[in-house]
């Protein structure tokens, strides 16, 4: 049996609902509401990450994969992390760079710290941590 569904008005700026209406149909929502349930529950999500205990990190990395030794260093951080490392994923870009793709399970902390040193290694162009809960509390 699904929740029923609570309706509520409010207010806002003119500006800032033509704006948000712009969002709503740049992104392909079919409504208002739509947007409005996805930005709660990142607000939720956001709040989630910092309490829970386990959440769920998906780092990308972008590397020159022939500088000396990276690989191979990128390697040993995610074997030091294999009890938390649930997947990896390695796409080979061109001859010189690589995208690594890792989603790693843990405390926010171990996430935070196993993702800052593989982005920390020398070789390492870019890459960017991003951090969700595992949905639970958003049905």
């Amino acid at each position: 049996m699904s929740e029923s569904m609570v309706r509520f008005g409010m207010s806002l700026p003119g500006k800032l609902m033509e704006r948000f209406d712009a969002h709503i149909e740049a992104r392909g929502y079919g409504n208002r509401s739509e947007a409005i349930r996805d930005l709660i529950r990142r607000a939720l999500v956001e709040e989630e990450i910092e309490v829970n205990e386990v959440v769920l990190g998906v780092l990308h990395i972008l590397y020159d994969h022939s500088k000396r030794e990276l690989t191979e260093k990128l390697t040993e951080i995610q074997h030091a992390h294999h009890e938390h490392i649930i997947s990896s994923m390695h796409v080979h870009l061109d001859h010189v760079n690589c995208l690594e793709v890792i989603v790693i399970k843990g405390t926010p902390a171990l996430i935070r710290k196993t993702a800052d040193r593989m982005l920390a290694e020398k070789g390492v162009k870019h890459g960017k941590l991003y951090l969700t809960s595992d949905g639970k509390g958003l049905d």
